[in-house]
C-alpha cells in the first residue's frame, strides 16, 4: 500500500518508533541504507524559504543513493501555471518520491492523491512533521533512548495556531508524550488538531492540553520548545507579535520553572531577544543544533521506510 507522510499522525506509535529506530541506525552508519541506488530521483519542491530543509533532504537523498531533483517553486508555479493534479501526474512517472515545502495542506493532499509515489510534508502552513521526528530523535538521544520518550513532558511556548504547535501535539501524543501548548487564547491550536491529539493520547498513554499561563505550562517540563513568533507567509502580523507573545518569551526565569536540566528546542531560525533569549539559546540546556542535524537522519529514515526499506 502506498504510504505518505502528510501530517504527524500518518504514522502510528509503532511505526513512528520504527522510523526513529532506523534514524538511530542511519546516524551511526550513514550509508547502510541505499533504497535510492541507481540513482533514483526524489523531487524536492520548495515554495517557501528554506535552509535546513533543503540541505538535509538534499544530503539525505544523496546518502540514500539517489539524486535530489530540486525544484524552485517560484519557477514551477504549481497550482498557477499548471494544476497540482497535472503536476503530480508528470512527477509520478519520473521520480521515486516527492518532498514538498508549500503553503496550504490541501495542496499536499492533492499531490498525494494523484502522484502515485510517496509524498512527504517538508512544511505546510498547518504542519511540520519532519521537524518533530527530528525533535523526538533529539529528545531520545539526550534522555537515554527511545524507551525514555513515553511519559516525558513537553511544553511548547508561543503561537499555538502555527504548524509547529500542531505537529508537537500530534507527533508528541503519538510518541506518548504529555504535550502542553502555551499560547494567547486568540492563537490557540485548531480545535480539530487538539481533539485528535487527545484521542491519540488515550491510545499511547500521552496527553495534550492548552494553557494560557506560560509559567504554569512550563512547570515540571522535561522539554521546553519555542518557535518564531511570525510564521512564514504571516509577516503582516509582525507588528502585533511583541505585544501578543511577550509573556511567552523563553528566558532564564521562565525556564527555571521547568525540571532541572530540561532540554530546550527551537526549530530555527531563532530571533534572539524575541521568542528566546540569547542566554537560553546559547546555554547548556539548548540542544538546537543537535536538533538541526537530526533533520538529516530522521528524514533519511522516513524516506527509506516509505520506500519499503524497513
Amino acid at each position: 500500500m502506498m504510504r505518505h507522510f502528510l501530517r504527524d499522525d500518518d504514522l502510528s506509535q509503532p511505526e513512528q518508533r520504527e522510523v526513529l529506530e532506523l534514524a538511530r541506525r542511519l546516524k551511526a552508519d550513514r550509508f547502510s541504507a541505499r533504497p535510492l541506488e541507481g540513482p533514483r530521483s526524489v523531487a524536492l519542491i520548495f515554495d517557501k524559504p528554506t535552509l535546513r530543509t533543503q540541505v538535509s533532504f538534499t544530503t539525505g537523498v544523496t546518502e540514500l543513493g539517489g539524486f535530489p531533483l530540486v525544484v524552485d517553486g517560484r519557477l514551477a508555479q504549481i497550482g498557477e501555471r499548471e494544476s497540482v493534479a497535472d503536476t503530480a501526474r508528470v512527477l509520478g512517472r519520473q521520480v521515486a518520491a516527492v518532498v514538498w515545502r508549500t503553503f496550504d495542506q490541501s495542496r499536499l493532499v492533492e499531490m498525494a492523491t494523484h502522484v502515485g509515489v510517496p509524498v512527504v510534508n517538508a512544511l505546510t502552513d498547518q504542519f511540520h512533521p519532519c521537524q518533530v521526528l527530528a525533535d523526538l530523535l533529539t529528545v531520545a538521544e539526550h534522555a537515554g533512548g527511545l524507551d525514555a520518550l513515553p511519559g516525558k513532558r513537553l511544553t511548547y511556548l508561543g503561537d499555538g495556531a502555527n504548524n509547529m504547535a500542531h505537529s508537537y501535539l500530534l507527533g508528541g501524543a503519538t510518541a506518548g508524550l504529555h504535550v502542553t501548548v502555551a499560547s494567547p487564547p486568540e492563537r490557540a491550536p485548531h480545535p480539530d488538531v487538539l481533539a485528535r491529539a487527545q484521542e491519540l493520547g488515550t491510545l499511547t498513554g500521552g496527553s495534550a492540553r492548552v494553557l494560557t499561563d506560560a509559567a504554569h505550562a512550563v512547570e515540571g517540563a522535561d522539554v521546553v520548545a519555542t518557535d518564531t513568533w511570525v510564521s512564514m507567509g504571516d509577516e503582516a502580523s509582525a507588528s502585533l507579535a511583541e505585544q501578543l507573545y511577550a509573556p511567552f518569551r523563553l528566558d532564564a526565569e521562565l525556564l527555571s520553572h521547568a525540571r532541572p536540566g530540561a532540554m530546550v528546542l527551537h526549530c530555527l531560525p531563532a530571533y534572539r531577544g524575541r521568542e528566546i533569549t540569547a542566554e537560553v539559546l546559547e546555554g547548556p540546556q539548548a540542544v538546537v543544533f543537535d536538533e538541526a542535524e537530526n533533520r538529516l537522519h530522521a528524514q533519511k529514515a522516513l524516506l527509506a521506510w516509505l520506500l519499503g526499506d524497513r
